[in-house]
């Protein structure tokens, strides 16, 4: 099945802000954009992602490959390269792209599509930004081998830059999945009791996050002295810490936060720890607003840090999110992620969200941490998921 190309219709209803698109492409000498991340091809249409393969990309031999052109400034010649079964998806909520391609089950036929429009649109011989860590070995040929005289550059990057400003729309994803984590956090610690196993726990958490809408990602537990963050039959006991670290996707954004417990009442070293994490929090909060240099809530946080009586012990990051986990702003270097922190010399802008956490491997008192994610704003910040940043008494729900 083919649908051609709408020409002469009314320009289409673009998603994003094809201007600012149409800027970063010609800054970095780009003619057309295929892009083929779920995230980047997602983000071009409006939001849309394939629930077939919204878990798992493999089928037959091959896998999923969606495609979005783009080509600079003209939305008018844009096309979705899509399987098979998402000619449905178009019936029933049509796609913003004047061209629609339902006809791929692989990533030759994908690639092959996509070689046939922009021979189409005439930019055979351009300049195509590609994505390529999210462009397979075989489709890459086929590419190069069918776009004689193009030359396929990196887009890699042109992307990011776009995602780093969050619409308001996005904004209020990103505080939903937030907001919906914290609450299935702070009820799973208030479920979990003596005895309940890490494991039992992280299941617990599961469930709290699914029934509020979100699809569970991950979950990065301790109990007790244990540093360790994986699923295991280790139980709570009584006077012991939680630590619960989870990563939740809401319709495509990432909720990514960190909250304590204690089973019991905390004592003063535990309140005074947690102390400690939170005032290198607040130390790089106080930096974030929109003109300020993304590196001074970095400096500023480690200046806290290295005066603390914690410091031999604790660590500091902060990194950008969105779509996914730790995109722009990239603030810091190699840190765990292995990236370059080429944003802690330019100016913060309204529109970014930050991801701030501070982490405490205590040697007889475990894993304390707080994460909290931010939106910059013109004259500061605004947290999102706010709630349960002290400790949390465990078994209180049951």
């Amino acid at each position: 099945m083919n649908i051609a190309a709408r020409r002469g219709a009314a320009a289409p209803a673009v998603p994003f802000d094809a201007g600012r698109l149409d800027r970063l492409m010609e800054q970095a000498g780009i003619d057309v954009l295929l892009a083929t991340s779920k995230h980047n091809t997602q983000y071009l249409l409006g939001g849309y992602r394939f629930i077939f393969f919204a878990a798992m990309d493999a089928i037959g031999h091959s896998r999923y490959l969606p495609v979005v052109v783009y080509e600079r400034g003209r939305p008018d010649s844009a096309a979705y390269v899509a399987n098979r079964m998402e000619a449905g998806e178009h019936h029933n909520h049509p796609f913003w792209t004047p061209a629609f391609y339902p006809e791929c089950w692989g990533t030759l036929d994908a690639a092959a599509r996509a070689v046939a429009h922009l021979r189409k649109i005439g930019k055979a011989s351009a300049r195509i930004g590609i994505e390529p860590a999210f462009l397979p070995a075989d489709a890459h040929k086929a590419l190069s081998d069918g776009l004689e005289g193009a030359r396929l550059v990196d887009a890699t990057g042109t992307m990011e830059r776009m995602r780093a400003l969050k619409t308001p729309h996005e904004l209020a994803l990103l505080r939903q999945a937030s907001e919906l984590i914290t609450d299935a956090m702070i009820a799973t610690i208030g479920w979990a009791g003596e005895g309940s196993t890490k494991t039992d726990i992280i299941e617990r958490l599961r469930r709290e996050e699914t029934s509020r809408g979100l699809l569970f990602e991950y979950c990065l537990l301790t109990l007790g002295a244990s540093h360790n963050r994986a699923a295991s039959d280790q139980a709570w006991r009584r006077g012991e810490v939680l630590s619960i670290d989870s990563g939740g996707n809401y319709r495509g954004y990432i909720g990514d936060l960190c909250r304590m417990g204690v089973l019991g009442e905390p004592d003063a070293e535990l309140e005074d720890l947690l102390g400690e994490v939170e005032a290198v929090q607040q130390a790089a909060f106080a930096k974030v607003r929109a003109g300020a240099a993304g590196g001074d809530l970095i400096a500023n946080a480690e200046r806290v840090l290295k005066a603390s009586k914690v410091a031999a012990f604790t660590d500091f990051f902060a990194h950008g999110m969105g779509l996914i986990s730790h995109e722009a702003p990239f603030l810091m270097t190699n840190h765990p992620v292995a990236y370059e922190g080429v944003d802690a010399e330019r100016p913060l802008e309204a529109g970014m969200v930050i991801s701030v956490e501070t982490t405490m491997l205590h040697p007889s008192r475990g894993f304390i941490k707080l994460e909290d994610t931010l939106a910059v704003t013109a004259d500061g910040y605004e947290m999102f998921g706010e709630r349960g940043r002290g400790w949390n008494r465990g078994g209180t729900a049951r």
